[in-house]
């Protein structure tokens, strides 16, 4: 008997593009396009995350690699920038009080340069006007005066001291041990021994002179600091005022240049006050003195170096072209190496004599400071892996400042004096690229995440093959062609790529998003016109391209084929089998997919009614395929178990597999195989199969459903195909049939079979060529189904579970009377 389930015809095998849908004959003719399609829905987060101005509505794009998150969100944000100011500059300067803690300074766009060159040239300057003030005639007649007004203070002080002495015969002389006072006759100083001779009297009087003017003298010599004292700070004032004088019109001038910027202003007047403290630092002397080793170990020649490098500007953001004319727009910045440091900046340090050494003018600017007041786009993988820097942007966005920080200083570990820049105001967009499974993952784990990341741009892998899909497909591929000055592509060459992308969508309905893919196909293709010299792309380069692509990647597939054809794997196309099966698999290898039979096999015998999946016993089976395996369980128990409990142990086993399996979709395989062995009725071996199966016996769809049939049709055509070889695949597989052409031709000509079946039964018809059966008004199923044979053998397995558990029969009662009377006798 044949079953009434009919092969597909050819026509559903393959949805070609209709030419109708595509009138032009080379791309030439369309209008390039250049905006994203198929994104609706992400486009539309994109632009009100964009638009939204509140704290936290920052964006996450995700969605598979190569739909063109990057290119999609750059292209928005760019085209938003353009609209917005340029944003301010920014640059730090010394703190002269508080030197471990440089003062940041906000500047217009365009600014901060210029603020830095005219700081340059103040130092350079006043490196010439202080040293030609303090060299000048008026200076030193200044400064001579002082001297000599301390000098003749000093003398004087002496001289009236010196006069005194002499009317008491005293002398005032030098010793190596300072100033002192002697007794002297006839102007020679007395020795001890002519001291001794003079009379009491005048050796009273000569003490008591000696006394009083030794007073006095240490009166004298106790003023002597005081009035050295003032004399410096009266130098000082002199300094002061010269240094006043030579720097305030400078100084004064650069105020008036940024009297708008007050934050500028307050910086010159501290900048004029250090200049005047320290004038000796412009001094020839102090100059040379004051000049670092540079990394060479030589004297630096800048006139900026050593202690000049104070009133330097270090500008850390320049919102300008050229240092002067202000950029269009805010600034939209990718990071590729999100690093804690290229997040939020660093302070880097100098090795002078052995020694780190570090200033506010080597502190470096990261992401967030380039970035400030416009978008920063960062791959959130890469920012998960860096330590630390996850951690950091978000603080940065919940404080809304960018502070500068060493890991080691967060963790507090830093054991060095470092430097504490002031924090910088943080306002921007940050927009992260990644995969669905990070941004679910954040979802679940971050709980800072949604509140500072609260728009998703979720990107689709697949667009509506519709007649605008179609048009907007053709014009992405003329603007690609444009773009990449590649060749342009005929009619059908467009038709054969749009083709492909429903094959890489895995649906007639749909194509596939994945541009990157596609962007590819069009530069093979245009690589194969090349080698034929053609002007123009045609299908025919288009297939080139695609065999090209599979036949660099499937070396292993061709290996698994040989070893099939050879026998190593066993795989049977021919004859009929009970109890075992074609199953249906694909393997994935980079981007390269394809399919692999594989046997499966079951076993049954008496016992508990329980399912053996060998698979999850030796730990290879996955959760979903133990899934599908109880599911089988239950059918059996739903349509055979409602008289008994089902006495029956079965095993079930991929035969030859040494890796892990995973997935339902061999479900309904599995079930043909065990009902072929609880009935005793062979499956044909010519025909593989793929499909899940729920608890009612519905076959349902599978992923995969192109590769698995290619992959058993491969190992067909290499051992001649015949008219009975086939594949059975759910029927609600049919609209994603997108499969080679040689396939569709081998069914058009009657060589191979497509089968697209509904309920398990339809596919055990298929299998067995006989019916499998409805149970009837009286409980039973219909003689010569194999339901029937099925319900049969699971009754006899009851019937002999229970004669076991009853035990052996009893002997006759007239057998146990002669017993007892033969032990009487």
């Amino acid at each position: 008997m044949s079953s009434t389930i009919k092969p597909l015809e050819s026509t559903a095998l393959y949805t070609a593009c209709p030419k109708a849908l595509l009138d032009f004959k080379t791309t030439k003719d369309l209008k390039p396009l250049d905006n994203v399609i198929g994104q609706a829905r992400a486009v539309e987060s994109i632009r009100f995350a964009i638009g939204m101005r509140h704290d936290g509505y920052n964006l996450f794009a995700f969605g598979p690699e190569g739909t063109g998150k990057s290119s999609t969100v750059l292209r928005f944000l760019r085209r938003e920038a353009k609209n917005q100011p340029p944003q301010s500059d920014w640059c730090y300067v010394n703190n002269f009080e508080e030197p471990h803690k440089p003062q940041a300074l906000a500047l217009p766009p365009g600014q901060a340069c210029p603020l830095r060159d005219d700081m340059e040239r103040l130092v350079d300057e006043l490196q010439g006007a202080l040293p030609a003030a303090f060299e000048g005639d008026e200076y030193a007649q200044r400064k001579e005066a002082l001297e000599e007004e301390l000098k003749t203070r000093h003398e004087g002080a002496f001289s009236k001291l010196q006069e005194r002495a002499e009317a008491s015969g005293i002398a005032l002389v030098r010793t190596p041990m300072g100033l002192g006072l002697a007794p002297v006759q006839d102007g020679e100083v007395l020795t001890p021994q002519a001291f001794e001779k003079l009379s009491d009297k005048e050796q009273k009087a000569r003490q008591a002179s000696l006394a009083d003017l030794q007073a006095q003298l240490e009166d004298i010599l106790a003023q002597i600091p005081k009035w050295e004292k003032e004399h410096r700070e009266k130098m000082r004032e002199l300094n002061r005022d010269v240094t006043q004088r030579s720097v305030g019109h400078l100084i004064e001038e650069l105020e008036k240049r940024w009297h708008e910027h007050e934050n500028v202003t307050a910086y010159l007047e501290t900048v004029r006050q250090d200049v005047i403290e320290h004038a000796a630092d412009f001094l020839p002397s102090a100059e040379q003195a004051q000049q670092p080793l540079t990394l060479a170990g030589q004297r630096h020649p800048s006139a900026a170096a050593g202690s000049f490098r104070r009133y330097q500007v270090n500008v850390i953001v320049d919102n300008s072209v050229g240092g002067e004319t202000p950029v269009e727009g805010a600034p939209v910045v990718e990071e590729e190496h999100p690093t804690q440091p290229n997040l939020v900046g660093r302070v880097e340090h100098l090795s002078q004599m052995g020694t780190l050494v570090t200033d506010f003018n080597l502190i470096k600017a990261g992401a967030l400071h380039r970035a400030n007041g416009g978008y920063l786009v960062l791959d959130a993988r890469r920012v998960l892996m860096q330590p630390f820097a996850w951690e950091t942007l978000k603080r940065a966005l919940r404080a809304g400042h960018i502070r500068i920080e060493s890991p080691a200083e967060s963790l507090g570990w830093a054991s060095t004096v470092s430097l504490e820049p002031e924090p910088i105001p943080l306002n921007l967009k940050v927009v992260m690229l990644g995969e669905p499974m990070l941004y679910y993952l954040l979802t679940m784990y971050d709980p800072d995440f949604k509140e500072l990341f609260k728009v998703a741009a979720d990107f689709a892998n697949t667009m509506d093959r519709d007649e605008n899909g179609v048009k907007d497909y053709a014009g992405l591929l003329a603007g690609q062609v444009v773009h990449e000055g590649l060749r342009h592509l005929d009619q059908g060459a467009v038709a054969r790529i749009i083709e492909q992308g429903a094959r890489l969508a895995g649906d007639t309905q749909k194509l596939t998003t994945h541009m990157a893919s596609v962007v590819d196909l069009v530069r093979e293709a245009d690589y194969w016109a090349g080698v034929e010299d053609k002007k123009t792309i045609s299908a025919r380069h288009v297939q080139e391209a695609i065999d090209a692509k599979i036949y660099r990647s499937d070396r292993y597939r061709e290996r698994l084929q040989e070893e099939i054809q050879r026998g190593t794997f066993v795989i049977e196309t021919e004859g009929a089998k009970v109890g075992q099966i074609n199953g249906l698999a694909v393997l994935q290898l980079d981007s390269f997919a394809f399919g692999r039979p594989s046997r499966i096999t079951v076993n049954v015998s008496l016992g508990k009614g329980e399912l053996i999946d060998i698979e999850r016993q030796v730990e290879l089976g996955g959760p979903l395929h133990s899934k599908g395996v109880m599911i089988l369980e239950s059918f059996l128990n739903g349509r055979f178990g409602q008289d008994g409990p089902l006495a029956l142990s079965a095993r079930i086993v991929f035969e030859q597999s040494y890796g892990g399996i995973d997935g339902d979709s061999a479900s309904s395989t599995e079930l043909y195989a065990l009902m072929s062995a609880i009935s005793q009725v062979p499956i044909k071996q010519s025909i593989a199969v793929t499909g899940s199966v729920d608890q009612f016996g519905r076959v349902q769809a599978i992923g995969g459903v192109n590769d698995k049939i290619e992959g058993f049709f491969d190992i067909c055509a290499a051992r001649g195909l015949s008219a009975d070889q086939g594949v059975i695949i759910p029927a609600t597989n049919v609209k994603h049939l997108m499969l080679r052409s040689d396939v569709v031709d081998a069914v058009k000509a009657g060589q191979f079979n497509i089968w697209a079946v509904e309920t398990i039964d339809q596919g055990i018809e298929i299998l067995t060529g006989l019916p499998a059966g409805e149970i009837g008004e009286n409980g039973a199923y219909p003689i010569g189904s194999v339901n029937r044979s099925v319900a049969r053998v699971l009754r006899q397995f009851g019937a002999k579970v229970r004669a076991f558990s009853a035990g052996p029969p009893a002997p006759p009662t007239n057998a146990i009377i002669k017993v007892e009377q033969s032990r009487n006798d």
